[in-house]
């Protein structure tokens, strides 16, 4: 191509194409990371709950291989035996406890409000905020402590490790890492304090008790259903260090359950996260106009998308077939984000575990 020619579509797909590797190629290879061994430090984790009956166990036998001064469940109005898991749990190691959420006042979402009621009763310096479908490796706090000292941070979200084992998880949860790390420039989050580069997964996130106290912790999101990057990014903004680096080997999670569970997750989730609608359409175009346009109008832009998704699958080790398949998950992509945006628009709202979220479209 000259400076004479026609800027076709199938060049700027090629070009937006480039640029879209180039960020994944950085965070496989500068996406911050655990770098500390162990500090001594007293923890909390917090873990909000409700109905997960099934889930607790696994979650409660791993936190309490770590070497956390307590482990505090908050049974937010479940309608399963969750409550008698803790408390089994609790009749054979002190460090557990069970406390019940209150009604859930007007403005305030499910799980910022649990989050809320467990720092209430944390005792530590650190609290751990915790899903109760994750699994901490036994040197997950500490090295949690030492990385929040050694980098003076105030939060800290572990990006953990996706189990997967249903065909549509193997399918449909890679497309999680290549929306967020396709896009978000991970490596800066070390050296700019911009509060856009604030980011944080839910299911792991660390935070200095005195610090959460003084900005207000879960109050800053008690309307937001999205509400872990969004406290990220309001953490920065009242400039506090926050980073999120790559837990993987220190967290696990499975996130949802087969195909039926990835839906309603991410349906829950998808248009909620955005702050404007125009951000949202933005979104779309973009995962429609050049992820999934390509390979119908730029064989090349296809094959370097392609190779995105070949280079996160490598990092994160994803099932290659989720590479092959990238055109599917687009599809699935958009209709999830459409069917989020309508239940939304249309005053639905998105369901979870019995309770209807509603956000402005």
């Amino acid at each position: 191509m000259t400076l004479d020619q026609p800027l076709t579509p199938d060049h700027l797909l090629l070009a937006l194409a480039c640029f879209f590797l180039a960020i994944a190629l950085a965070n496989s290879l500068f996406f911050p990371s655990l770098t500390r061994r162990s500090t001594a430090g007293r923890v909390s984790i917090l873990i909000p709950a409700r109905n997960e009956e099934s889930n607790l166990p696994g979650c409660l036998i791993a936190a309490l291989a770590t070497d956390a001064a307590e482990v505090v469940v908050c049974d937010d109005h479940s309608t399963d035996g969750t409550a008698s898991v803790v408390q089994a749990f609790a009749s054979i190691d002190p460090r557990v406890r069970l406390i019940q959420a209150g009604t859930l006042p007007p403005g305030w979402m499910g799980k910022p409000f649990a989050c809320k009621t467990l720092s209430e009763s944390a005792r530590n310096p650190w609290m751990l905020f915790l899903d109760a479908d994750t699994h901490l490796q036994p040197d997950a706090t500490s090295r949690m402590v030492a990385e929040c000292v050694a980098r003076r941070l105030t939060l800290l979200s572990c990006w953990p490790s996706l189990e997967m084992e249903s065909w549509a998880e193997r399918l449909l949860m890679p497309t999680l890492n290549f929306v967020v790390f396709s896009i978000f420039p991970g490596p800066l989050s070390l050296f700019l304090g911009s509060p856009s580069l604030g980011l944080a997964h839910g299911a792991c996130i660390m935070v200095n008790q005195e610090t959460y106290r003084k900005l207000g912790g879960h109050d800053l999101v008690r309307g937001e259903i999205f509400e872990d990057t969004r406290l990220a990014q309001l953490w920065r903004r009242a400039g506090e260090r926050g980073l999120c680096v790559d837990g993987r080997d220190v967290v696990r999670v499975r996130m949802y359950d087969g195909f039926r569970g990835i839906w309603l997750g991410f349906q829950k989730n998808f248009y909620p996260a955005f702050r404007h609608g125009a951000s949202f359409v933005a979104f779309l175009i973009l995962h429609g106009g050049v992820f999934l346009a390509a390979f119908c109008f730029s064989w090349r832009a296809a094959v370097v998308i392609l190779l995105t998704r070949l280079v996160l699958a490598v990092r994160f080790r994803h099932p290659l077939f989720s590479v092959v398949a990238h055109p599917v998950t687009e599809i699935l992509l958009i209709a999830l984000g459409l069917s989020s945006w309508w239940r939304c628009a249309t005053g639905r709202g998105v369901a979870w575990k019995g309770r209807i979220y509603k956000a402005n479209a």
